[in-house]
């Protein structure tokens, strides 16, 4: 684990999944992108549509915003929400005071992009593969004022335990925890949301992945109110809109967490056995970081961008490793997807590595 400065050249930091399904990518079983598959339910859908009859009113977020709070057991001082996940990075990176911001890496590569587009300078904290990509709070630095870290964390898959995370609570420094993925995670154990013992503690949300809302941009943010009345500040007016409001009422609501909860054990038995499918190819080099909690997981291969190259022939896309700093092109992330799914890409991977120069040489040995 090393903290480094993340001026100059370096990962394309704007590089997403989406981008290996875009243009060329019609066709493609996409394992690239980390929404769940064959989503929105017919529900949603049919709650989005109710909401389109009151597109002339400006939209008004009173009640999602009541229900988040609630479904959090929050006051609504404290919930703001968003565009997305990723306008609350904009306006952490705009609105906050900060002298020296930290990220914590392999992880979501947005929050630093948006922190560098508003002119800060940002240091990286990046965890090792040999380690498992696991969190050492000693490592970041005493002096950092905001520090972000993602849990679970996006490419890694890593859960880190809650309390090594409220270890990096200070005093006069905002702690911003990036909880996409959080509800794909069985009885979202470890997570922070709705903690107000943790000083400076900002969580953030998305609805987008475990409902496939991408396309409508909807996500919040718990924090103290004083945070988020700075962020509030900072954003347009009528910053989500009407079909967007209406899905963060239905998605914070019971039946909706019920049907979370049971998706998250299925993604946790499939994603089982995606990662014995891949172990399987362990003669060939191929390397699981695990334990994987997430709805994806981070796989080394020799290779890496020519198997990339060779799968899209066969009519698979994955994610690249080498835009996420810390890891390199030897990496691809995987997206959890049925056991059907599962085995077609594994048949794909298995003939892609036997085209690959060198096929059949073992890597070096990767504890992760």
């Amino acid at each position: 684990m090393r903290t480094e400065p993340s001026g100059g050249t370096g990962p394309d930091l704007r590089h997403h999944g989406d981008a290996e399904v875009r243009d060329d990518g019609a066709g493609l079983v996409d394992l690239a992108v980390n929404v769940r598959a064959d989503t929105p339910p017919l529900w949603l859908r049919e709650e989005i549509a109710g909401s389109l009859s009151s597109l002339a009113a400006y939209p008004d977020g009173r009640a999602a915003r009541a229900a988040v709070a609630e479904r959090h057991g929050l006051p609504v001082e404290r919930v703001l929400l968003t565009a997305g996940a990723a306008e609350a990075f904009v306006l952490l990176a705009r609105a906050l005071k900060v002298r020296r911001p930290v990220v914590v890496h392999p992880q979501f590569t947005e929050p630093e992009a948006a922190l560098r587009d508003a002119g800060h300078s940002v240091d990286r904290v990046l965890l090792r593969a040999e380690d498992g990509f696991r969190l050492d709070p000693a490592a970041v630095p005493e002096g950092a004022d905001l520090v972000v870290i993602g849990n679970p964390t996006n490419p890694t898959s890593v859960l880190h335990p809650a309390e090594a995370i409220v270890r990096l609570a200070r005093p006069g420094r905002t702690l911003v925890v990036d909880e996409a993925f959080m509800d794909a995670v069985p009885g979202e154990r470890e997570t922070l949301a709705g903690r107000t013992d943790v000083p400076g503690l900002v969580v953030l949300r998305s609805l987008t992945k475990t409902w496939g809302l991408a396309g409508l941009r909807i996500g919040y943010v718990l924090a103290p109110a004083e945070t988020v009345a700075e962020l509030e500040r900072a954003q347009p007016l009528w910053p989500v809109s009407t079909p967007a409001l209406a899905a963060a009422r239905a998605c914070v609501a019971p039946r909706a967490l019920a049907e979370a909860g049971h998706a998250a054990h299925r993604i946790a038995a499939d994603r089982a056995h995606l990662v014995a499918g891949l172990r399987s190819l362990a003669s060939r080099g191929v390397r699981v970081a695990e334990p994987a909690e997430g709805p994806f997981v981070l796989v080394r291969m020799p290779g890496a961008a020519g198997v990339r190259r060779r799968l899209r022939d066969l009519g698979y896309a994955v994610r690249r490793g080498d835009t996420f700093p810390g890891l390199g092109e030897e990496w691809v992330r995987v997206a959890v997807r049925d056991r059907a799914t599962a085995n077609g890409f594994l048949e794909a991977l298995s003939a892609a590595l036997a085209d690959a120069p060198g096929a059949g040489r073992e890597a070096a040995p990767h504890p992760g």
